[in-house]
């Protein structure tokens, strides 16, 4: 498929600087990028790569000084890439609709039309799929769960009783949602199991990733809300409220009962601790550990995770400990010796 330069801007959302009339027939990152290929440069420390890539055109942000090669001006480059890979290389998902022969369905489950149940799925009595969703060999979906429409569930992922989950949601293989909260009283020695017997509510547009755990409530529920991305190897503990388009980056763990904002990110394992909220538009930095609540549109790092810029200060301050530690043995030393003197 070749495509001229000026199409492709209306395809992706932006202004041709340069000969429009470049044909396309690809996309590919910067360093990688072939005659004929577009990319893009939504970083500026990629800059560099631009003298020696070889794609035929790049998508940059409006403004941006490059010369040398046509370009598309986008305001969010990287969203216009997205769409000119979208056209390029049109989705592989494309699976029978048909229930796998070795598939194990109950006569008391309900499966929407167009759907697909691949081999050695499980789904049990009382369970809903909707219209079109595909669920790969090895899934387990336990009773009275719901999947809604256009779902993608991809293999041995767990969902386990009475779950709900809404339309067009994605979910990594091994996942499991619905697991028991980790809840137990200590009675003398010994630590009783407390029965958790709430739910898991995860609402449309949700992606979850590979071997992401999801616990059901102690009462009540775990909310994953409308257009939440959770990373691989992330852990929602039990009662859990994570609103709206939210970004959990991969291996965060979040303790029970901890409530994150809307448009909140937690960045690459970062930790919560129970009891807590992070307010809308939260940014709990890489490794960060929250201890406490972080108010609303606050960017926090460190631990105990603290306003950025003051924790920035704090760690900057650990690198002249040594020469703090000299200073002060030296000072020691001139005090003695000033106190022997004084003796005299």
């Amino acid at each position: 498929m070749k495509i001229a330069l000026k199409e492709l801007a209306r395809v992706v959302g932006g202004e041709v600087s340069g000969d429009g009339s470049a044909m396309i027939s690809g996309v590919a990152g910067i360093k990688e990028a072939r005659p004929g290929d577009i990319t893009f440069l939504a970083n500026p420390r990629y800059q560099k790569f631009m003298e020696a890539t070889q794609a035929s055109a790049v998508i940059v942000s409006t403004g941006t000084p490059v010369k040398g090669k046509p370009l598309i001006l986008s305001e969010n480059p990287y969203l216009s890439f997205v769409k000119a890979v979208e056209f390029f290389v049109p989705s592989k998902n494309h699976y029978p609709r048909v229930v796998h022969p070795a598939a194990i369905v109950s006569d008391k489950a309900t499966l929407g039309s167009d759907t697909a149940v691949g081999a050695c799925a499980v789904i049990e009595e009382g369970a809903s799929i909707g219209d079109g969703t595909v669920v790969l060999p090895g899934v387990f979906i336990g009773r009275d769960t719901r999947i809604g429409r256009d779902c993608l569930v991809y293999p041995n992922v767990t969902i386990r009783e009475e779950v709900k989950i809404g339309d067009r949601v994605i979910i990594h293989g091994g996942a499991v949602i619905g697991s028991d909260g980790f809840g137990f009283a200590k009675d003398g020695e010994i630590h009783r199991k407390i029965p958790q017997i709430g739910s898991v509510v995860i609402e449309d547009d949700v992606e979850i990733g590979a071997n992401v755990t999801i616990d059901r409530a102690t009462t009540g529920t775990t909310f994953v809300g409308r257009g939440t991305k959770i990373d691989n190897l992330v852990q929602i503990a039990h009662n859990v409220v994570i609103h709206e388009n939210c970004i959990l980056v991969a291996q965060v763990g979040i303790g029970g009962t901890t409530e994150i904002g809307k448009g909140a990110t937690l960045a690459g394992q970062a930790g919560a601790v129970g009891h807590i909220k992070i307010g809308d538009g939260a940014v709990v930095a890489a490794q960060a550990g929250v201890t406490k609540s972080v108010p609303a549109n606050t960017m926090v790092s460190g631990y105990p995770a603290r306003e950025h810029n003051q924790a920035k200060k704090i760690y900057a301050s650990f690198q002249k400990l040594p020469d703090l530690l000299k200073r002060v043995a030296e000072l020691g030393e001139r005090l003695a010796k000033i106190e022997e003197k004084l003796k005299e």
